[in-house]
């Protein structure tokens, strides 16, 4: 009977463990960056976004950002782009970038970012409307 139950006890720490793993286990399409703000005024501005796990919803602090590009893709410009440089942000999880954005109209905001832990790239395209 202590066997049986024994053997019990131990498949179940098995199935718990299993599901603590899988649970924990996480990929890059879990993660998604959004704006902040969808428009921004045209000439310098800052582009904030927020990284976030889809499931869950909370803010991911220090990912790495190794991909940044700013360009009027959206308006068929492609060709059009504006220099990015990320700048500090007092709110964990929020990633600002600094631009100017010379033209009024729609401007597509491409990211790549590692998020610690994770295997694979967070990538994301996101479109901020510069305004007058």
């Amino acid at each position: 009977m202590q066997r049986s139950s024994a053997l019990r006890a131990a498949v179940l720490g098995f199935a718990l463990l299993g599901g603590l793993a899988s649970s924990a286990l996480a990929d890059a399409k879990d993660y998604e960056f959004q704006l902040i703000d969808k428009e921004v005024k045209k000439g310098e501005a800052v582009i904030a976004v927020k990284l976030i796990h889809k499931n869950s919803g909370r803010a991911i602090p220090d990912a790495v950002i190794f991909a940044k590009r700013i360009d009027m893709g959206p308006e068929a410009m492609e060709a059009m782009t504006a220099p990015l440089e990320a700048v500090p942000s007092p709110e964990p999880g929020v990633y600002r970038f600094k631009t100017n954005l010379t033209m009024e109209g729609q401007w597509a905001l491409s990211l790549g970012a590692k998020v610690q832990g994770e295997t694979g790239t967070v990538e994301s395209k996101l479109v901020v409307k510069a305004v007058q």
